[in-house]
């Protein structure tokens, strides 16, 4: 059996791919909802020898199937934000602690220790549901800096902005963490100019505002925190890791995830590097529900293992993906 450890102290890519093709064999032995949709595909098990080979589930089979690899007690159910009447992601999640190592783990690997880090965070539409993985990790994260002025914040803005400045302004290392629409309303009502602050946006508009290309978006948020660069977090639902951009919207995975870049007309193939296709995401800390997931994003690879997301598919369902009806 593969262990937390064994996941999350992956130094190279020989580590990766012999823990990744141990994973797939595990769930293809345990996760029916997997197991079935490789046996679609006439998967041969045998003669997968490399991740290029592994299937990957289409994501909207979290939508309507219980995607579990074990039998465990279900220790948190975390679910995708939506309109009344959409039906949403739900990850059900059996081990919590495996989330806590990814997301403690990725924090330190891009950033250091939480402890030298004052964290806020402006989080209005995932903080009025239940279910949100990102309010669990900055929850989590809130508490692990150890600070009393780290904190939420709903709709009360001004007491952000005064907080915000007054920290900034003693030199204390703040990173303050807001979905897009959220950190947009707060720079309309306050123009600022930090130099001790990491503003990282977790994307979504939710409905609040029209989408932005990315340039424009990080352009108009650069000029209204008087910061250089935005910060990104890559991250969803059905994934127990996140990515993590550090300026100009390219992101790093943390070692024990990957993605790889699959065609759009073919979702069995993948694309050249720097060339656009869907999006293939290798989570390993997900071995308890399923680490090879086909998203519905658009995005590219570069040769360093960085990457880009361009943006989503038109249609909802994908192309060449969605093969199977369980």
């Amino acid at each position: 059996m593969i262990s937390s450890a064994d996941i999350f102290s992956i130094s190279n890519q020989k580590q990766f791919e012999k823990i990744a093709l141990k994973i797939f064999r595990y769930q293809y032995e345990n996760n029916l909802v997997y197991h079935e949709f490789c046996d679609y595909l006439k998967t041969d098990v045998h003669k997968v020898k490399t991740i290029q080979q592994i299937p990957f589930l289409p994501i909207q089979f979290f939508k309507s199937h219980a995607v579990l690899s074990n039998s465990n007690p279900i220790e948190a159910t975390f679910s995708s934000s939506g309109t009344t009447g959409m039906i949403t992601s739900k990850h059900l999640v059996t081990d919590v602690s495996l989330y806590e190592d990814s997301y403690r783990n990725a924090f330190s690997q891009f950033y250091g220790n939480i402890e030298d880090y004052l964290v806020l965070a402006l989080l209005p539409s995932y903080l009025e549901r239940e279910g949100s993985s990102l309010i669990y990790m900055v929850d989590d994260l809130i508490k692990l800096s150890n600070n009393s002025d780290s904190g939420f914040y709903l709709h009360n803005h001004e007491d952000l902005i005064k907080k915000l400045i007054a920290l900034d302004n003693e030199g204390q290392n703040v990173i303050l963490i807001g979905v897009t629409y959220a950190l947009l309303d707060l720079i309309e009502k306050q123009k600022f100019d930090l130099k001790n602050t990491i503003v990282m946006e977790t994307g979504g508009m939710k409905g609040k505002r029209k989408e932005m290309i990315r340039e424009e978006l990080h352009e108009q948020l650069c000029d209204g925190f008087g910061i250089n660069a935005i910060h990104s977090e890559y991250g969803m639902t059905e994934l127990l890791s996140q990515a993590y951009s550090l300026g100009n919207g390219v992101f790093e995975c943390p070692n024990w995830m990957q993605i790889l870049v699959r065609d759009t007309e073919d979702a069995l193939t993948y694309v050249e590097t720097g060339k656009t296709g869907g999006i293939n995401v290798i989570d390993l800390a997900n071995i308890n529900s399923c680490s090879f997931i086909a998203t519905q994003d658009l995005g590219k690879k570069y040769s360093n293992n960085t990457f880009e997301v361009l943006g989503r598919f038109d249609n909802s369902d994908i192309r060449g993906c969605n093969l199977m009806v369980l």
